[in-house]
């Protein structure tokens, strides 16, 4: 009898695999090879590393806070979109600081190639084209991972970052495609593995609009959406005068009624509605379907003509995503002005695929039964390119935290709308794919995205992603910035004539006697630059100093209103909670409570109180408790 021969497989070792090269992939991955630790990052295809598959732009309302966020923390995703960007736009612009919010459309091909050449120059960074297809795990700790090949990939950390490919399809009518993004190959194995390890997956679904050839487009019927005049960079990194550019349009239209009945006569043959797709989709973000089904009340629907870069004709038309038939999209897209005669370079679609309940994860995003295994990205359930670097880049530090031997990076919701998500994320129930939004943060006067240096590069320094010289710059913009709120407070302003032109110019009401300058830039229609002249003494600053005095002298009462809330708010997370504790021996509490907190093992009272079930008499409960164990000399709730 012949010996059976056994095949040598591949075998290496590194300090951190990460599985996927979408937004969060390259942040987790740039984060712990620039710390120092051998990585290695895999991709279904080096061709979609920081893929666009569908959007052609970065930021908007409160996804730009993130992204400043992430660059503050010292993360790759500002930096690059501001290498690549057509169009910029401060969005909000009309309303307060707390809610301006920047977005620029990207080259995509642009964007990806500039990312992937970040990675393949970055020291103790290694990519590999494989699919990975199972976890390495013993005693619940990650050992590594096994691709479909057979090869194993032994480190001290995993970071999953799987984006939409997991099991991934793609639907349109009644064709479905077992693919990822873009045609682009599924990871088909990697689910049955977590599922073997105890990992809770769900079914989320996401879609994108059809892109169009440019030249069968006729914009005189559109309005054209032009970007600023002076741009504002996303990294703090790069100097403002590098990125005043030429800039591309973009352009608006609307749906109309033929657009709607096209929708309504066809609904039978939608995927959404005939049962074929499993997943739930985002609420913040729906299909065209969805809108004229849901605002039956709505006569019209804007839809956004955007390129996809400066070598291409694809345009993309956002607000029209659609899983409708082909037959049914051509006809559906013609109603609408300036698409009469438009030619589809691709069809739109609805992506299926599969994701965790991120509940399963601590704050620091990892998994709390598989120690060193981590997670970020749409495979946490969210959506967006800019949620997903976030988390990559918090998974990725913590990922490196942990194979350091160091405190992990966790973010609460009042340093940071980053905090906000994975709080979001790990303590509530979300039923659809999580969306960043503004009204989310309560403190989002703090949170500005004009202040995320100020908030965050300490923290980024500390961690080893922000370098000395660029906290220093930091610190020397705090202090120019109390220096001069402080001069300015002691300024005093005459009722001369001067002032009287200078007030008039700009529609505020005449000066009766003097009075502080402080006070005239408190008014709405004055702000610290428009006084400069009648300012004498002052110093020369640059311009996000300025924007920094102008908006601490503003909003000062609201400000100091928050940070007492923040106080407050500061008071519960700083109670700390045991891992793995029995909350059944805490009898005042109420059932679903108990259950609740002994599901989730909250780290503190604080993320106690946002968990579904846990009631305000729950946490008195709870903080008596921990007062009678502190009054016995004992550790709170041992």
């Amino acid at each position: 009898m012949r010996e059976e021969i056994k095949m040598p497989y591949l075998t290496e070792e590194y300090d951190v695999v990460v599985v996927g090269a979408g937004h969060a992939g390259c942040e987790a991955s740039l984060a712990c090879a620039r710390l120092g630790l051998e990585t290695i990052v895999f991709t279904v295809s080096v061709e979609s590393i920081a893929l666009m598959p569908c959007n052609p732009n970065v930021g908007g309302t409160s996804k730009g806070h993130l992204v400043r966020e992430v660059d503050a923390l010292g993360g790759q995703m500002g930096i690059n979109i501001d290498r690549t960007f057509i169009q910029s736009k401060m969005l909000n612009a009309s309303k307060g600081p707390a809610v301006h919010s920047l977005r620029a459309q990207a080259d995509k091909a642009e964007y990806s190639r500039q990312m992937r050449r970040t990675l393949e120059n970055t020291e103790h960074l290694t990519i590999r084209q494989a699919e990975v297809a199972e976890l390495i795990v013993e005693d619940g700790i990650v050992k590594g991972v096994r691709t479909f090949s057979g090869a194993s990939y032994y480190s001290k950390a995993v970071v999953l970052c799987t984006g939409t490919y997991l099991k991934s399809r793609c639907l349109y009518g009644d064709v479905v495609n077992e693919t990822g993004p873009n045609g682009l190959q599924p990871a088909n194995h990697l689910s049955d593995s977590l599922r073997a390890n105890g990992v809770k997956l769900f079914r989320f679904k996401t879609g994108t609009p059809a892109r169009i050839d440019k030249r069968s487009i006729d914009f005189t019927k559109m309005e054209e959406q032009k970007g600023d005049e002076r741009i504002i960079p996303f990294s703090f990194t790069t100097d403002p005068d590098s990125v005043q550019i030429d800039q591309v349009s973009c352009w608006l239209t609307y749906t109309n009624e033929k657009t709607h009945e096209v929708i309504r006569e066809n609904l039978d043959r939608s995927p959404l509605y005939s049962g074929m797709i499993e997943g739930t989709g985002p609420r913040y973000c729906p299909s065209i379907e969805d809108k004229v089904v849901k605002f039956a009340d709505k006569d019209r629907h804007q839809v956004f003509i955007e390129p996809e870069g400066l070598f291409t004709n694809e345009m993309y038309v956002g607000g029209m995503s659609s899983s409708l038939p082909e037959d049914v999209q051509h006809k559906m897209y013609r109603t609408v002005p300036g698409l009469e005669h438009a030619k589809i370079v691709r069809n739109a679609y609805a992506i299926e695929y599969d994701c965790i309940d991120p509940r399963q994860l601590s704050p620091s995003l990892e998994f709390k039964k598989i120690k060193g295994l981590f997670s970020g990205g749409q495979f946490n359930g969210s959506s967006g390119y800019e949620e997903a670097a976030a988390q990559g880049l918090v998974a990725g530090i913590n990922a490196a935290m942990s194979v350091l031997g160091k405190e992990p990076l966790i973010l609460d919701r009042s340093e940071a709308y980053i905090g906000v998500l994975i709080d979001d994320l790990v303590t509530k129930e979300n039923s659809e794919p999580y969306r960043m939004m503004t009204s989310r943060a309560e403190y989002r006067l703090l949170l500005r995205q004009d202040n995320a240096d100020l908030r965050l590069s300490k923290k980024g320094y500390e961690i080893g992603l922000v370098s000395k010289e660029r906290y220093d710059h930091v610190v020397e913009k705090e202090r120019l910035i109390e220096e001069e709120i402080e001069r300015v407070q002691k300024v005093r302003i005459g009722a001369s004539e001067r002032v009287q032109k200078l007030l008039e110019a700009h529609g505020s009401v005449p000066l009766r006697s003097g009075t502080t300058l402080v006070e005239l830039i408190r008014r709405p229609e004055l702000t610290y630059d428009l006084l400069e002249e009648i300012d004498e003494g002052r110093p020369s600053l640059p311009f996000d100093v300025r924007e920094q005095v102008n908006i601490h002298i503003k909003y000062e009462g609201y400000i100091k209103r928050q940070l007492k809330q923040v106080k407050e708010f500061k008071k519960l997370e700083n109670k700390k909670l045991p891992e793995h504790f029995d909350y059944d021996q805490v009898k005042s509490l109420r059932i679903e409570a108990k259950q609740k907190l002994n599901l989730y093992q909250p780290i503190n009272v604080g993320q106690a109180s946002r968990i579904s079930g846990v009631s305000p008499a729950d946490i008195s409960v709870l903080l008596v408790y921990l007062e009678q164990m502190s009054r016995n000399r004992q550790r709170p709730l041992d």
